[in-house]
């Protein structure tokens, strides 16, 4: 997965959990594409002091999908709807709707 969709799905589900200094800092970096400069100049913090917060920030929500793994069942269930959106047979769709119901 291109690392921009994976800081943004993990953003999604777990960006709540950091607090909210930390959230402006990797908005600003990750969705808005602001440079460490940029931030730094506007948070009046050092461009260094913005790089470990946003790798400490990667770090924190990498953790949190290695224990809950949130975005990696939202990833296989959407895969597993799309599927169904081909099916022609009946029988197909109940498989694949019991994987999903499996998958929560």
């Amino acid at each position: 997965m291109e690392n921009f969709v994976k800081q943004s799905y993990l953003y999604d589900f777990y960006g709540d959990l950091l607090t909210e200094h930390q959230k402006e800092i990797y908005e600003a970096y990750v969705l808005e594409n602001y440079s460490l400069a940029e931030i730094a100049q506007d948070k009046d913090i050092s461009r260094q002091g913005v790089h470990d917060i946003i790798k400490r920030c990667n770090a924190s929500l990498e953790e949190y999908e290695a224990k809950l793994h949130l975005v990696e069942k939202f990833l296989k269930i959407k895969e597993e709807v799309s599927s169904i959106k081909k099916c022609r047979d009946i029988e197909e769709v109940r498989k694949i709707a019991d994987q999903i119901i499996d998958t929560l």
